[in-house]
């Protein structure tokens, strides 16, 4: 089996996080610079093998996009054309940056660790990955 990837897509940052080839866990993986993403996936993708990939596309309660919204958008666009043999998913994201940060709470992290916001996306993009993994099961 090939991994599921899943992509928490920023204006600055983007936190990246992989299933097992069995798909049964969900780690992260890093945090990369948002700009150097499909350099990095070009990459990745040349060294493992990924059957899907999932991108969080924020959205407000009320279904209206955010600021965010255009940019994930833009960034799914750009990978489906550099990837087409790949699929690509948006996923709703809503509240995964908050869910990061209780869970590096919960976690006991120290709280200089928990306002690095290359932590907060990795977990977000894992947080993601689990509950699609879990909505699949």
């Amino acid at each position: 089996m090939a991994r599921i990837m899943a992509i928490d897509y920023g204006g600055k940052r983007t936190g990246i996080a992989v299933t097992d080839p069995l798909q049964i866990i969900a780690t992260g993986l890093t945090t990369i610079s948002s700009p150097d993403l499909i350099p990095f996936l070009q990459k990745y993708l040349k060294e493992e093998a990924v059957e899907l990939i999932l991108v969080g596309l924020p959205k407000n309660w009320d279904e209206s996009d955010t600021h965010g919204t255009k940019l994930a958008q833009a960034a799914i666009d750009k990978i489906k054309k550099e990837f087409p043999s790949i699929q690509v998913k948006d996923v709703d994201e809503r509240y995964t940056s908050k869910m990061a940060k209780d869970a590096m709470l919960q976690m006991g992290m120290k709280k200089k660790d928990r306002r690095d916001k290359k932590i907060v996306d990795e977990i977000a993009a894992t947080i993601l990955l689990q509950e699609y993994l879990q909505s699949i099961a």
